[in-house]
């Protein structure tokens, strides 16, 4: 079976089973958690999801394979139901491990579903082909301005049981972009579609112009700021003001996403770069991802860059790769995955952000 399309699996993961290997790869941080998420719902019960579920993290230098092995090889400890063991952003753990990894896939343990995140998952390799008839290969790939806007009007009505006019949809990917992939624009009709009153229409064009941009949106940079800055205490403290004012704490996330997804995205360039044994400034790396592209001002897109360059540099590289992950997670934790309060998560998000040599107290 070749690869199925991210964007056909989340439509009916029912037609799908896991199967004993599971790869999911791609662009899209948000659509790859997203299948990864189904997959793990599909395998365990709510009950047992806790104590059945390891998880692992594929860039860590002293995951060995064998730890892996052993989980997968671990009976669930309730209800005598199968494990699921995930490793995410597993290129590296595939790389380093290929031979046993192709051993394993000729007779995988029974006991346990094996979740493999990586960005890319070369079709010329013996694993892919093996996998490519014995286990579930799912790929991630953003989409084109055009069909994102499709994609939206239908995600609204999937994933929220909200229409979403054409030209409404059309305008939300214009304000927010594509170049973050699926998960802003997720945020985006999460938060329209509570705020919809005529529930026949769902989310109109007007409700777009009216909802998508605001004095809450320029509080929630100013929050940005502060906290790329290291004022911890100072950032906090904004949040506070957007709470008391009313905007929920999954309207910040949104506000302040697009440009975190662009230091995230600037932090790849530079790190794919280093991998190459080449170097690429700062400065390069944001123009590349469309940080000041659209300020027709030279000066003021001179003071653009220097900001964004600025952030980036007290963000650092280490945290920097791993913004998506963390914006990924915090969006899921905001809709139901985490009991902590919404506003701690956020907190939790900007103390991480935060400068530690420069962190107020």
């Amino acid at each position: 079976m070749n690869p199925i399309p991210v964007h056909e699996y989340l439509w009916d993961t029912s037609k799908f089973p896991p199967k004993p290997v599971c790869v999911v790869y791609g662009d899209d941080a948000f659509l790859r958690s997203s299948a990864v998420r189904h997959i793990r719902d599909q395998v365990l019960s709510a009950d047992d999801a806790e104590f059945a579920l390891s998880q692992f993290e594929g860039t860590n230098a002293k995951l060995e394979f064998k730890e892996i092995q052993r989980e997968l090889q671990t009976t669930a400890m309730f209800g005598g139901g199968r494990r699921v063991v995930r490793v995410d952003e597993a290129d590296t753990f595939i790389s380093k491990y290929r031979a046993e990894l192709e051993k394993y896939v000729e007779k995988p343990s029974e006991l346990a579903v094996l979740i493999l995140q990586p960005k890319s998952f070369p079709a010329t390799t013996k694993l892919y082909k093996q996998l490519v008839t014995s286990g579930l290969l799912i790929e991630s790939k953003t989409l084109s301005e055009k069909e994102m806007a499709g994609w939206v009007a239908r995600w609204s009505k999937h994933r929220y049981q909200t229409p979403c006019e054409k030209v409404a949809a059309e305008m939300i990917v214009e304000r927010i972009g594509i170049e973050h992939g699926s998960g802003l624009l997720d945020q985006e009709l999460s938060k329209l579609s509570l705020m919809v009153t005529d529930k026949g229409r769902g989310i109109t064009l007007e409700l777009v112009e009216q909802a998508v941009g605001s004095w809450r949106a320029r509080k929630a940079w100013d929050m940005l700021d502060l906290a790329l800055a290291g004022k911890t205490a100072a950032a906090i403290r904004q949040l506070e003001t957007l709470v008391l004012a009313g905007e929920e704490p999954i309207g910040v996330l949104n506000q302040i996403a697009p440009t975190l997804r662009k230091l995230a995205m600037a932090t790849e360039v530079i790190l794919d770069a280093e991998r190459q044994g080449r170097k690429v400034s700062a400065r390069s790396a944001l123009e590349k991802v469309g940080i000041g592209e659209k300020v027709t001002n030279p000066g003021w897109r001179q003071k653009v860059l220097e900001k964004t360059e600025n952030q980036l540099s007290q963000l650092g590289k280490h945290r920097g790769a791993k913004l998506s992950d963390w914006l990924v997670q915090l969006d899921f934790d905001l809709k139901g995955d985490s009991k902590s309060e919404a506003r701690l998560l956020l907190e939790i998000l900007i103390v991480k952000l935060s400068t530690v040599k420069s962190r107020e107290s």
